[in-house]
C-alpha cells in the first residue's frame, strides 16, 4: 500500500532518520525526520502556475509545535495551538532563509512550506531536525530547487566542540550555533557566544559544515529512490536588446543617482530614472504584460550592475565611503529623563531610541512551550515604524523580521549580562528604530548597551555591533563594511557580527547566493573586528562604563536568605503573613523554594520595613540587644511589646522606669513606639524586657542605677511548731492521724475568720496564712 523508503546515517553517535511515503502523500513533497525519539513532519506543495503580474517568489515557511510532541496540554483559556510563538517565527525564518537563495531567479510560482513537530524527547532540539525535513521535502518535490541544504548545531565547551549538543550542554558551554549549507558552501550562520575569538567561531563555522555535508549525502540517497520528476523551468530570454534599450535611456540617470551620499536624495532620482524607464517601455504594458514585468526587473538588474562595478573597480561606495570605513557615530546616553535607562544612537542615517526598565520578579516573560513553563529575565523587543524609512505603511504588532532582529540583538547583549543572583531585576530593553538605512539590528545592540549601562546594569563589557557585506563576481570579491540599506539588498552577503574587547557575543549571516567561501569568510571576520573595534571607541565617548548607582525612578531589591524550615513561617497559613507585610510596608516580596527572599520598591524605607518584619520572624531574640518596638497591649502589671516585627515581649511595671509606675496606662498607650533591651528568654521562648535601661531617645543603653534589693536578714530559729491538735504531727513526721472523729453539725455559727493579714510570727512578718482558716 506504501511505497515507503527511509534512510538512516549515524550523526553525531545518534541514529538519523529520513523516510518518506507514508504519510502526506498528496504533498508534493513529505518527509518524517526523527533522531532519538525527536520526531518532525515536513511536507512542500507548490503551485503548478504563476498568478497574473506576479513578480517575486512568494515561499512560505510555518513551523508548528504540536503540545501533543511533548504530551503537555496548551496552557490558558484556548486549548489548542493558536498563533505563531516567538519560538515558531524564529525557526519559521531559520528554515527560510537558506532554502530562498537556492530557487532560480524567475521562479515565482507559490511554494508553501509546513514543519510540524510531532514527537519531541527533551533531549534533541527540533529545530534542525526541521530543517533538515524541509530540505529534504523540497529536494524530493521536484521544483527546480538548488540544494539540498544540511544544518547543524554546535556547541564548544572546554575546547572541544559538540555536535547537536542539549540544551544542558549549551547552557555549560560557550556556544550556540546553527549552520545552514550545502555540499560547497555555507548558506546561512546563527549564534550566541560567550566572548569567543574569530578563529574559534570560525572553527566551529567549519566543523558544522563537514556535519551538515552527512545530512545533504543522506537527502540525496533518499531522493535516488523516492524523487519526482523535475518540473520543467522555462528559460526567460535575457533580453538583452531590452537591457541595452533601458540603458541608453536611464543608464546616466542612474550613474548620478548613485553618487548622492544623501539617501532620500539618492530615492528620489532613482524613482524618477524608474518611472522614465516604465514611460520608455510602456508599449509593451498592453501587449505583453509579462515582457512589461520582465522589463521592469532589468531596471533592478541595471542598478545592480552600476553599483557593483563601481565597488569592484574603484572601492568606492554609494556614499563615497571606502571598503572598510564606518559612518559617522553620535551616542547619547541618558536621553530620556524619566526611563531607568536610555540611549540615542546614530550611525549615518541609522537612528534607535533605546531604553532600559528594569522590574522585579512578577514581570519576568512566561512561556509555555514543549519544554514546560519556563521564565524569561531578559526582554528586547525591536520595533520598526514605517516613518524611519519616510515610507508609509502599516504600524501594530511586529512581523516576522522585528521578531528577528530583536531576538539577533538578544543574542549580542544576553552574554555579557549578570546572572540574577548578581542582578535580580527583570530586565526589559526596547529599540524604536526612527531612521534606517541599513544595519538597525546592529544599532540596536549599541544603543541597548549603553541604556543598560545608564541604568546601572553590571554588564561585563560594552557590546558594539556592525554589518557587513559582499559583492562576488566570478574571482572578485569585496567585503564592505557597515552597509547601507542599498548595499545590503544589491550584494550578495549580510553578515552581522557584535562582540566585546574580548570576542564575538553573536554572528548571523545570510547570503542570495549560493555560499561563500572560506576565504570570504575569513576576511568578513577580520573587517568586522576592525569595525567592532571603532564602534566601542566612539560609544565611550558618550559612556564608558556602567554607572554606580541606579536610576531615582527604578525601583530597589534587596535579597536576603532565610532557613528552608523558616519559610512557611514567612509565608504564614493561606499566604496570610506575606500579604499583611505586603499590604502594611507597601514592598513586594517574593520567596523561593530555597529559603531565596526578594524584598523590592521604588521607596527604601518601605525595602527596610518589610525586611525587619521578615527578620524578626526567623530571627531568634538576643539577650541584651536593644530593639525598636511597638506597645501592643496594657495589662495592670506590665505591657506587651512587639519588636523584630514578629516577636512579642513583656515589660514588667518595674521596667518601664527607674521610678515606681501605679498604673501602667499613666505612662504608657498601645500602638506607642519604644526602645526594649532583652533581659531573659526562657525555655518556652517568652521573652522579659526592660525599657528603663534603654535612652528612649536615641537607644543607647543606661547604666542601671537602681540600688540592687537588700537580701532578707537571718530570720532566726522559729522553734519546733508542736502538737496542732488533732493528732497531726509535725508537718514531715508521721501523719497517721487515726480515726475520724464524728465532726457533728457544721450548720451552726462557726465564728469570726481571721484575716491572712492578721497572723504574723514572732518577728511581726506576715506568715501568709490563707483567709480561709478560722479561728479554733
Amino acid at each position: 500500500m506504501f511505497d515507503h523508503k527511509k534512510v538512516e546515517i549515524q550523526w553525531g553517535g545518534k541514529t538519523l532518520t529520513l523516510e518518506t511515503g507514508k504519510v502526506a502523500r498528496q504533498a508534493d513533497g513529505a518527509v518524517i525526520a526523527t533522531l532519538g525519539e525527536t520526531v518532525v513532519l515536513c511536507a512542500v506543495t507548490a503551485a503548478k502556475s504563476v498568478k497574473e503580474g506576479q513578480d517575486f517568489f512568494p515561499l512560505t515557511v510555518h513551523y508548528q509545535e504540536k503540545f501533543s510532541a511533548a504530551g503537555r496540554i496548551p496552557g490558558g483559556f484556548f486549548k489548542r495551538e493558536r498563533g505563531a510563538t516567538e519560538k515558531e517565527t524564529l525557526v519559521s525564518r531559520l528554515i527560510d532563509r537558506p532554502l530562498r537563495p537556492l530557487f532560480p531567479e524567475g521562479f515565482y510560482n507559490e511554494i508553501n512550506c509546513i514543519a510540524q513537530v510531532l514527537s519531541y524527547d527533551g533531549e534533541n532540539e527540533p529545530d534542525i531536525l526541521a530543517m533538515v525535513a524541509a530540505s529534504a521535502a523540497m529536494t524530493l518535490s521536484g521544483v527546480p530547487f538548488m540544494g539540498p541544504i544540511g544544518a547543524a548545531r554546535v556547541g564548544y565547551k572546554d575546547g572541544e566542540y559538540l555536535l547537536n549538543p542539549t540544551d544542558a550542554d549549551v547552557a555549560a558551554g560557550e556556544l550556540d550555533l546553527v549552520v545552514a549549507a550545502t555540499q560547497d558552501a555555507v548558506m546561512m550562520v546563527e549564534s550566541e557566544a560567550k566572548e569567543l575569538s574569530e578563529e574559534v567561531m570560525l572553527g566551529a563555522v567549519l566543523f558544522a559544515h563537514k556535519a551538515c555535508r552527512e545530512v545533504t549525502g543522506a537527502i540525496i540517497k533518499l531522493a535516488e529512490q523516492a524523487a519526482k520528476e523535475p518540473w520543467e523551468l522555462k528559460v526567460q530570454d535575457d533580453a538583452v536588446a531590452v537591457k541595452q534599450r533601458l540603458k541608453a535611456v536611464i543608464g546616466d540617470d542612474l550613474k548620478a543617482a548613485y553618487k548622492l551620499t544623501d539617501k532620500q536624495a539618492r530615492q528620489t532620482a532613482i524613482n524618477e530614472a524608474r518611472t522614465k524607464a516604465r514611460e520608455e517601455m510602456a508599449d509593451l504594458k498592453e501587449t505583453d504584460p509579462q515582457a512589461y514585468l520582465a522589463s521592469l526587473k532589468l531596471v533592478k538588474k541595471l542598478e545592480a550592475e552600476i553599483v557593483r562595478n563601481a565597488i569592484l573597480d574603484d572601492g568606492i561606495r554609494i556614499d563615497g565611503r571606502d571598503t572598510r570605513t564606518v559612518r559617522p557615530i553620535v551616542a547619547e546616553a541618558h536621553f530620556l529623563p524619566r526611563a531607568h535607562g536610555s540611549a540615542l544612537f546614530t550611525r549615518g542615517e541609522t537612528q534607535t531610541i533605546a531604553t532600559c526598565t528594569l522590574g522585579t520578579k512578577d514581570a519576568e516573560q512566561m512561556i509555555d512551550g514543549l519544554g514546560g513553563l519556563s521564565y524569561q529575565h531578559f526582554m528586547l523587543h525591536y520595533n520598526f515604524p514605517p516613518y524611519s524609512v519616510g515610507e508609509v505603511g502599516r504600524f501594530g504588532a511586529p512581523g516576522r523580521r522585528e521578531v528577528g532582529h530583536g531576538k539577533l540583538a538578544w543574542r549580542a547583549l544576553h552574554p555579557v549580562l549578570p546572572t540574577k543572583d548578581e542582578f535580580p531585576y527583570t530586565i526589559r530593553l526596547t529599540s524604536d528604530i526612527t531612521e534606517s538605512n541599513g544595519s538597525s539590528s546592529m544599532a540596536s545592540v549599541c544603543g541597548g548597551s549603553l541604556a543598560l549601562m545608564d541604568a546601572g546594569v553590571p554588564i561585563k563589557r560594552p557590546v558594539s555591533g556592525i554589518a557587513m557585506g559582499l559583492i562576488l563576481e566570478g574571482d572578485r570579491f569585496a567585503v564592505l563594511s557597515d552597509i547601507l540599506g542599498d548595499e545590503d539588498h544589491l550584494g550578495d552577503m549580510d553578515f552581522k557580527v557584535a562582540g566585546t574587547s574580548e570576542g564575538i557575543t553573536t554572528m548571523q549571516m545570510d547570503i542570495k547566493i549560493a555560499g561563500i567561501t572560506e576565504e570570504i569568510f575569513t576576511a568578513a571576520l577580520t573587517q568586522a573586528k576592525e569595525g567592532r573595534a571603532h564602534i566601542l571607541g566612539e560609544m565611550a565617548k558618550a559612556l564608558d562604563s556602567t554607572r554606580t548607582e541606579l536610576s531615582a525612578h527604578a525601583p530597589r531589591i534587596e535579597t536576603m536568605q532565610i532557613d528552608k524550615s523558616k519559610i512557611r513561617d514567612v509565608i504564614g497559613t493561606g499566604g496570610k503573613v506575606i500579604r499583611e507585610i505586603v499590604a502594611t510596608t507597601g514592598a513586594k516580596v517574593d520567596i523561593d523554594d530555597e529559603g531565596i527572599i526578594k524584598v523590592s520598591s521604588s521607596d527604601v524605607s518601605q525595602i527596610e520595613a518589610a525586611m525587619n518584619w521578615i527578620k524578626g520572624i526567623v530571627e531568634e531574640a538576643e539577650v541584651g540587644k536593644i530593639y525598636n518596638g511597638k506597645v501592643v497591649n496594657l495589662v495592670d502589671f506590665g505591657a506587651f511589646v512587639n519588636f523584630m516585627g514578629g516577636k512579642d515581649g513583656l515589660v514588667h511595671v518595674s521596667e518601664i522606669r527607674n521610678e515606681r509606675v501605679e498604673k501602667v496606662a499613666d505612662v504608657l498607650s498601645e500602638g506607642q513606639e519604644v526602645k526594649v533591651k532583652v533581659l531573659e528568654v526562657d525555655p518556652r521562648g517568652k521573652v522579659r524586657l526592660s525599657m528603663r535601661v534603654v535612652d528612649q531617645e536615641t537607644g543607647a543603653e543606661l547604666e542601671d542605677t537602681r540600688p540592687a534589693r537588700e537580701p532578707r536578714g537571718d530570720r532566726g530559729d522559729r522553734g519546733p511548731r508542736g502538737d496542732r491538735d488533732g493528732g497531726r504531727g509535725g508537718r514531715g513526721g508521721d501523719r497517721d492521724r487515726g480515726p475520724r472523729r464524728d465532726r457533728g453539725d457544721r450548720g451552726g455559727d462557726r465564728g469570726p475568720r481571721r484575716e491572712r493579714s492578721e497572723a504574723k510570727d514572732e518577728g511581726g512578718e506576715d506568715i501568709g496564712l490563707p483567709s480561709f482558716i478560722t479561728e479554733s
